[in-house]
C-alpha cells in the first residue's frame, strides 16, 4: 500500500477490515470505519466503497466520539 492520505480512494485501503458500527434501518447507506495499522481511522460511505476515504488521527476520532457522547453534535440532528 502506498501513502495513506485524506481523500484517497477507499479502494486503495483494501476490502478487509471495514466495519459498519452505526448501521441501521436506512436502506444500507451507512458509514464504514477501518482502523489503520498506525492507529488512524479511515471512514467511507458504504454506498460508494471506491469513493474517497476520510482519514483521522486517533486523537481526532477520540475527540469527536467523546464530544458526540457529551451531546456536542446534537445540533446535527435538529
Amino acid at each position: 500500500m502506498g501513502r495513506i492520505y485524506n481523500g484517497m480512494p477507499a479502494k486503495d485501503l483494501g476490502t478487509e477490515g471495514w466495519h459498519k458500527p452505526w448501521s441501521g434501518g436506512n436502506g444500507g447507506s451507512c458509514l464504514e470505519a477501518m482502523k489503520l495499522s498506525d492507529g488512524r481511522v479511515a471512514l467511507r460511505q458504504s454506498t460508494d466503497p471506491d469513493g474517497p476515504a476520510l482519514i483521522y488521527t486517533h486523537h481526532e476520532i477520540e475527540t469527536f466520539i467523546q464530544g458526540a457522547k457529551a451531546g456536542d453534535a446534537d445540533f446535527l440532528l435538529a
